[in-house]
């Protein structure tokens, strides 16, 4: 399988957590404002700041799980639980990304009764959320922004035709 690349920038990313806020604010209106957000850490703790000026919320906890790195996937660990939850209820869990779906598990189980949103979706993990914005393919890997740095790029008229 051909690995893709999506490259998000800055600007993407906010104009993606702020359309993703527009969204959340339809659900509140229908069903209340959430009493609070609680972050994944780490890729959700930037889209969660993002929605939580959004939506006006000024209660942001997080749940530290580590399903991998840049290189390895491993089974998923909770290294911190949010605090002032219970069960979710009333909180809207926020990540950048749901692709296989095994962090998404692990919170879910944690926090069954809140709303769960992330920026982007894969195939493999979309039916976990709740709400998101944009899918990607499965085989896509998306570079955010926090994951990259700008750098000269060789015109495509002087690069070798390999």
């Amino acid at each position: 399988m051909t690995t893709h690349y999506y490259t998000v920038t800055w600007d993407q990313l906010h104009r993606d957590a702020r359309a993703l806020a527009w969204r959340l604010m339809d659900r509140q209106a229908e069903q209340g404002a959430f009493k609070g957000i609680v972050a994944i850490t780490r890729g959700g703790l930037i889209p969660a700041a993002i929605i939580a000026r959004e939506l006006d919320v000024r209660l942001v906890d997080s749940v530290c799980v580590i399903t991998y790195d840049e290189e390895t996937k491993g089974e998923p660990r909770v290294t911190k639980l949010p605090s002032a939850t219970v069960d979710g209820e009333g909180f809207l869990i926020i990540d950048d990304l749901v692709d296989t779906g095994s962090t998404a598990r692990v919170v879910r189980a944690l926090l069954p009764k809140a709303h769960f949103a992330t920026v982007y979706a894969k195939p493999a993990g979309r039916a976990l959320v709740d709400s998101f914005i944009t899918e990607v393919s499965q085989d896509t890997w998306i570079l955010f922004p926090w994951d990259t740095e700008p750098q000269f790029s060789v015109p495509l008229s002087k690069r070798s035709r390999a």
